[in-house]
C-alpha cells in the first residue's frame, strides 16, 4: 500500500488538503496528515480547526512514496519556513520519490530548486516562484516525480492524478466515478 504525508502548517488552504487526504484514502492509499506547528491541532486558513495525525517531530518520512503539500497563505510560506518541511522534500525528491504541491505550495518546490527543467503549474500570481520550471497554467501538471495543482478548483483533478500515479489509473477513474466527478465534468 501506498504510502503519503500531507503536511499542515496554520493557513492551510482547506479543500486543497481534505480533498487529496479523502480522495487516496477512498483509492486505498495511507495518508498520515502532519501537522508542521508543535501542535495537533491546526488552523486552516478560513479558521477552521483540524486535528493531524501527527507531529512533524514524530515522523520518520523514509516511508514516504509522496510528500504533498496544500497552498493557502499564509500556510505555503509556513510550510516555506520550516526547515524540517524543506529537508524532507530535499531528501523525498533526491532519491526519486513523488512530491507533490498546489496552488502557491509549489513556492516551496520552486525556492529548493525541485522544480528546475521541469514543467509545473501554481495558483496566478506565483509563477515567479516556480524558479527553472516553465510554468503551463494547468489544473494540473505532472512531470516525473513533480505534481503542482493550480488552486482550489484544482483539488480534485490533483487528487486523482496522484491516486492514479500511486495506485493506478483504473482506480482513480473508479473513484472519480463514485464521487460523480467523471459526471461533473461531462456536464
Amino acid at each position: 500500500m501506498a504510502k503519503v504525508y500531507v503536511f499542515l502548517a496554520n493557513g492551510f488552504e482547506d479543500v486543497e488538503a481534505l480533498i487529496p487526504v479523502d480522495v487516496l484514502r477512498r483509492g486505498g492509499v495511507e495518508v498520515v496528515t502532519v501537522s508542521v506547528t508543535g501542535k495537533q491541532t491546526v488552523e486552516t486558513a478560513h479558521r477552521v480547526k483540524i486535528e493531524a495525525d501527527a507531529l512533524f517531530a514524530d515522523c520518520d518520512f523514509s516511508d514516504a512514496d509522496l510528500l504533498m503539500l496544500p497552498g493557502g497563505m499564509p500556510g505555503a510560506s509556513n510550510l516555506n519556513n520550516h526547515d524540517g518541511v524543506r529537508q524532507a522534500l530535499l531528501k523525498q525528491h533526491a532519491s526519486g520519490k513523488k512530491v507533490a504541491a498546489i496552488c502557491a505550495a509549489p513556492l516551496v518546490l520552486g525556492g529548493l530548486g525541485i522544480l528546475r527543467g521541469k514543467r509545473a503549474t501554481c495558483y496566478p500570481g506565483f509563477e515567479q516562484t516556480l524558479e527553472g520550471a516553465t510554468y503551463t497554467g494547468e489544473l494540473c501538471t505532472v512531470d516525473g516525480n513533480v505534481t503542482t495543482g493550480e488552486g482550489p478548483a484544482a483539488a480534485f483533478p490533483f487528487a486523482y492524478a496522484l491516486l492514479a500515479q500511486l495506485v493506478s489509473q483504473e482506480v482513480s477513474d473508479q473513484v472519480a466515478e463514485g464521487m460523480r466527478f467523471k459526471h461533473l465534468m461531462a456536464s
